[in-house]
């Protein structure tokens, strides 16, 4: 009996630690842009569905925003479609936005749905075309270079989010926009959880990823950074440290905090519980981003 009183003691202690956060965090927005393997792992899966779900019954506001790259590459393969890259961007022409729209609208965004749901939270599922959420017009590219209909997002339209917030709904949100001639684009999922948090003024922006944060050496977790600012950003992208599929993740909070975002995080989505560990202890882990 003493050692089973002792685990319950413990349990109490840990739920008294978060009550400063839970206080802190009541009604407030957290976009959270979940990928990686916390979306391929069933395990991971189900970890990040009862985060969320337990901080929508705390009083937070929580947003999901989703990529699928993996899923459309497979799916792509199915149907005999060649996937094709240009500096990290998927050329998009009139079949491939066919079934990036059929597995980002589709499948993926409501197997996420069915996930909260079944954790006991209570989901809705859209796409930036739904309310007009997104809008976007054909990216620039430096070099010129026509990529079919990816897009850049030129407004979001944000009431949308939060009327489902308000109902009560977890809102998960697919990364396409439209324009005014009813065009579908494809937009950069981490683009899109940056500009949707700042359009909410969101009290967080959280990015989950499969590296432990942003690293020194890309080989080497002992060399994690644990807080970074604009300058050093900028040194670090010179230096090729930040590089790759890193760089739309650190310009999103970047653009986010200018905007009102308080916190921007970059964490470990493959360790369970990431997210709860990331909002609700001291510690936290991965990497602060501040301005």
């Amino acid at each position: 009996m003493h050692s089973q009183m002792h685990e319950f003691i413990q349990k109490a202690s840990i739920l008294i630690e978060a009550l400063p956060y839970i206080r802190e965090f009541d009604g407030k927005t957290v976009v959270i842009k979940y990928g990686g393997a916390a979306m391929e792992n069933a395990t991971l899966r189900k970890s990040v569905a009862e985060d969320i779900t337990l901080m929508k019954y705390v009083g937070m506001n929580p947003v999901v925003v989703h990529g699928g790259g993996p899923e459309i590459n497979r799916r792509l393969k199915q149907l005999n479609v060649e996937a094709a890259f240009h500096n990290g961007l998927r050329v998009t022409d009139d079949e491939t936005i066919r079934v990036v729209e059929m597995v980002l609208a589709g499948t993926v965004n409501k197997e996420i749905v069915a996930l909260l749901n079944t954790a006991g939270g209570n989901s809705v599922g859209i796409c930036g075309k739904d309310g007009n959420l997104l809008h976007a017009r054909r990216i620039e590219l430096p070099d010129g270079a026509d990529i079919g209909f990816v897009g850049r997002i030129t407004s979001v339209k944000s009431e949308i989010i939060e009327t489902l917030c308000r109902a009560g709904f977890i809102p998960v949100v697919a990364p396409l926009a439209t324009d005014r001639e009813g065009n579908t684009w494809n937009v950069n999922a981490d683009t899109a959880a940056g500009e949707i948090a700042a359009s909410l003024r969101a009290e967080k922006l959280v990015f989950m990823t499969d590296t432990p944060g942003l690293l020194r050496d890309a080989k080497d977790p002992e060399t994690l950074i644990h807080r970074i600012d604009r300058d050093e950003i900028a040194k670090l992208k010179d230096l090729g440290v930040i590089a790759g599929g890193m760089i739309p993740k650190v310009d999103s909070c970047l653009l986010a905090l200018d905007q009102g975002v308080r916190k921007t995080h970059i964490i470990d989505g493959r360790v369970p519980h990431a997210l709860l560990l990331e909002i609700f202890t001291t510690q936290g882990l991965g990497t602060l981003v501040t301005r």
